[in-house]
């Protein structure tokens, strides 16, 4: 009985543990802006749905000083919108700890929607 108890805890934080390190936020989901300015184009059949992406705050961008830049695998692929990206700038800006990663990739001639991305906070452990 003593056996199976702790078996049965050893599985239970192990699954804890492996939650607490893949459970996310949803911060934001959005498009991409700029698809067909970057690299993008060249790229984009070679990614996946839950790629990793890097958001690079640009505070000095001379056309948005809110700006975040989209990176795949150091690939400059866009920007996060500008309409949506105040809130991410100031956390980024605070140093918070957000990521982000491919969440659809859409063939459409509309280029504006063939990507759409995920910012996510990861959730602390209580």
């Amino acid at each position: 009985m003593r056996a199976r108890l702790a078996i049965g805890l050893a599985a239970v934080l192990s699954a804890s543990a492996v939650w607490a390190a893949e459970a996310l936020i949803v911060v934001q989901r959005s498009p991409l802006a700029g698809f067909r300015y970057y690299e993008a184009r060249q790229v984009w059949q070679d990614m996946k749905v839950g790629d990793r992406l890097e958001l690079v705050r640009e505070p000095d961008n001379p056309y948005d000083a809110g700006a975040i830049r989209v990176e795949w695998r150091g690939v400059k692929l866009g920007y996060l919108p500008r309409r949506d990206n105040a809130a991410v700038a100031r956390q980024m800006d605070r140093g918070a700890a957000l990521e982000a990663r491919v969440a659809g990739l859409r063939e459409n001639r509309n280029r504006s929607v063939r990507l759409e991305f995920e910012v996510v906070a990861p959730l602390k452990a209580p």
